[in-house]
């Protein structure tokens, strides 16, 4: 149980199965000069459409990862590192809580035969309580690491979206499609390489931002395809 808790802990950290990047792409709505400016507003998370660039002059169809370009920036890198970071003392209260509900737990499965049925009764009462308790607070975690995440992710995007426009721009490209969510979940079925500008935006970003990259290699935080179930910790049933 403790290693389930364990793994579900990822739900604070920046490698989480949050879908956190499901927030609006409406900075690729608007056009070379109509794209926002850097710094601009964030608009609340709406639903995650391909964000797409309609009026473009060239005739080729470029695609883009927007995940992998904001998560993979320097800045994206740093900012996500320092939630992480900021995020560990939560780590380390559910583990407690949980550490203390399995004790519990196992005091319940190892002495009910011995209590008598006020005792059980209130040892269950005090699990389920904890229990609540624990549940609750991994869904606030949770809600508090979503939003966090989806902040930085739309500040970072809000940043590069002129750049993203321009270089498709000068490129020759008509249309720039984001390939972050495979098929299904978007309705590009297919796509080659040849026309991903994901790595030269990003290059393209960090020269812009100035923010070095970081000292250690192999860090960039991965998105995850699904959010994993919150932990639940399953109270024992009385004899």
């Amino acid at each position: 149980m403790t290693s389930k808790f364990l793994r579900s802990l990822a739900v604070l950290s920046l490698i989480c199965g949050l879908t956190i990047f499901g927030v609006t792409t409406s900075a690729f709505t608007q056009t070379g000069s109509d794209a926002p400016a850097a710094g601009a507003a964030a608009s609340p998370a709406t639903s995650a459409k391909p964000p797409m660039i309609p009026t473009g002059t060239g005739s080729k169809i470029g695609t883009i990862n927007i995940e992998q370009a904001v998560v993979g920036s320097n800045e994206g890198q740093r900012d996500f590192a320092a939630l992480q970071k900021k995020l560990e003392p939560k780590q380390t209260e559910l583990k407690s809580q949980n550490d203390e509900l399995e004790s519990l737990q196992k005091q319940y499965q190892t002495q009910s035969d011995k209590l008598n049925d006020e005792a059980k009764a209130t040892l269950m009462k005090q699990i389920e309580t904890k229990k609540k308790s624990f549940d609750r607070s991994v869904q606030d975690a949770q809600e508090d690491a979503q939003n966090q995440q989806k902040e930085i992710f739309q500040r970072i995007l809000q940043k590069m979206a002129p750049v993203i426009v321009k270089h498709a721009q000068d490129s020759g490209f008509a249309m720039i499609i984001d390939t972050s969510n495979p098929w299904p979940q978007s309705p590009i079925l297919w796509y080659g390489e040849g026309g991903d500008i994901t790595k030269a935006v990003v290059d393209l970003y960090n020269a812009q931002s100035g923010v070095p990259a970081p000292a250690a290699a192999g860090t960039t935080p991965k998105p995850a395809a699904a959010r994993p179930a919150a932990p639940k910790p399953a109270a024992p049933k009385p004899n």
